[in-house]
C-alpha cells in the first residue's frame, strides 16, 4: 500500500476554491496512466484514459474524486495581527479548540494557533466556560504581531497542520476526506495499468474542486463529460465507536468498502448497487452497503448532469470525520481500490 503518497495527498494542503497544490501534486503522480489530462474552469483536473481494446462508442465511466478538505478563509486581519476567518465547509466547534493550523498565502505559508476569542479557565466563570463558540468566534495568531497585516490578505487559505500516522490497521489524518478518493483515483487506475486488462471501457477520473461547499467542481465536470456512469468516490462514517447506537453506524470498520446507496444529496442505482456488490462476493472483496442520513457526494453531480447518468459510491468508513484524527482501516480502503480495479477491468 502507497503510503507515502497518501501522507502527501493529506499533508498538501488545499481549501475549497484553492486546490491548486493538490492538483499540482495529483498530476504529476498520473503522467502516463492517462491519454488526455486538462483543467477545467473551476480548477478541476479531468483525466482520461481510452479504451484499451479499441472499442468503438465505448461506455463512459467516470470516477469522481474531490481534491478539496474543509478549511477556512481569511476575512480580517486585526492591527494587533489576529486573523478572523470564515469556514469553507462543515466544522464542529468544539473540535477547534487549541489547534494548530497552516496559513497560505501567496508569499509563503506561516504556522498558526487557532483559538476562540474570550477569557481563558483562569479567568473565566462557570456559566461562561458552557458556551460552545461558533466557528466564527475563532481566532488565529502566527506569531507576528502587526507584522501580520503584510504578511496575510483577506482571501488567503487556513488549513489544519497535523501530520498523518501509519497506525497498525488503521490510517490518521486530516483531510482524509476526501484524499482517500484522490489516492484510490490514481492507485486503482495504476493497478489496472499495470494488470495489462484491455478494458472496453472509456474511463475519466475527475479530481474535483469545491466538493465540501456544494459538489461545486463535480457539477461542471460531469456536465462536460456526461458519463454513462458516475462513481462518486469518498469516504463516508463509521460510528463504530463507543455512545453510538449500533443501528447508526453507517459503515463499521474492517468489513470492506462501502456501498453507498442513499444520502441527502442522491439515491443510487440500484441496479448498479446490485452489479457491484456481485462482483465483489465473486472476487471475494469485503463490501457494507451503507445509507448516510445527512450530507451529500459527488456521485450526485454525475447523476443529475446533463440528461443524467447512472450514479453509485464507492466510499471508505472514516472515524472521527472531519476532525485531524479522521482514522480509516487499511484493509478498507483496499477493498476499495480492489472493487474499482474489479469493475473497470470487467467494462
Amino acid at each position: 500500500m502507497n503510503i507515502d503518497l497518501l501522507r502527501a495527498l493529506c499533508e498538501t494542503p488545499g481549501a475549497p476554491g484553492r486546490e491548486h497544490r493538490v492538483r499540482e501534486l495529483i498530476a504529476k503522480e498520473i503522467e502516463g496512466l492517462f491519454d488526455e489530462v486538462s483543467v477545467d474552469a473551476m480548477g478541476s483536473l479531468l483525466a482520461k484514459r481510452n479504451s484499451r481494446s479499441g472499442k468503438k462508442n465505448p461506455l463512459k465511466i467516470m470516477l469522481l474524486c474531490h481534491m478539496d478538505e474543509i478549511a477556512f478563509l481569511v476575512t480580517h486581519v486585526t492591527e494587533k495581527g489576529f486573523i478572523h476567518v470564515d469556514p469553507v465547509g462543515g466544522f464542529d466547534a468544539r473540535n477547534l479548540f487549541s489547534r494548530r493550523v497552516l496559513v497560505c498565502t501567496k508569499d509563503g505559508d506561516y504556522k498558526g494557533v487557532m483559538n476562540p476569542g474570550g477569557k481563558p479557565i483562569h479567568i473565566s466563570s462557570a456559566e461562561e466556560r458552557k458556551k460552545i463558540p461558533e466557528p466564527k468566534d475563532f481566532l488565529i495568531d502566527i506569531g507576528l504581531g502587526e507584522e501580520t497585516r503584510k504578511k496575510v490578505k483577506v482571501g488567503d487559505f487556513v488549513v489544519m497542520d497535523e501530520p498523518l500516522l501509519d497506525m497498525g490497521e488503521k490510517i490518521v489524518s486530516k483531510a482524509l476526506d476526501n484524499r482517500i478518493a484522490c489516492w484510490l483515483g490514481i492507485e486503482a487506475i495504476r493497478a489496472l495499468d499495470k494488470s495489462g486488462v484491455k478494458h472496453d471501457c472509456e474511463i475519466h477520473v475527475a479530481f474535483t474542486a469545491q466538493e465540501e461547499v456544494g459538489l461545486r467542481g463535480a457539477r461542471t465536470a460531469a456536465y462536460a463529460i456526461k458519463p454513462d456512469i458516475g462513481l462518486g468516490i469518498d469516504t463516508t462514517l463509521a460510528c463504530d465507536t463507543p455512545g453510538v447506537p449500533e443501528a447508526e453506524s453507517v459503515t463499521v470498520h474492517g468489513k470492506g468498502f462501502g456501498l453507498h446507496v442513499k444520502d441527502s444529496s442522491f439515491i443510487a442505482d440500484l441496479d448498479l448497487v446490485e452489479e457491484i456488490e456481485a462482483l465483489a462476493e465473486k472476487k471475494k472483496i469485503p463490501c457494507q452497503r451503507t445509507i448516510l442520513a445527512r450530507g451529500g457526494q459527488d456521485g450526485a453531480a454525475a447523476q443529475q448532469a446533463a440528461a443524467g447518468a447512472r450514479a453509485v459510491g464507492i466510499v471508505v468508513g472514516t472515524r472521527y470525520i472531519h476532525t485531524v484524527t479522521e482514522m480509516v482501516d487499511k484493509t478498507d480502503l483496499q477493498a476499495a481500490c480492489d472493487i474499482l480495479v474489479a469493475y473497470l477491468g470487467e467494462k
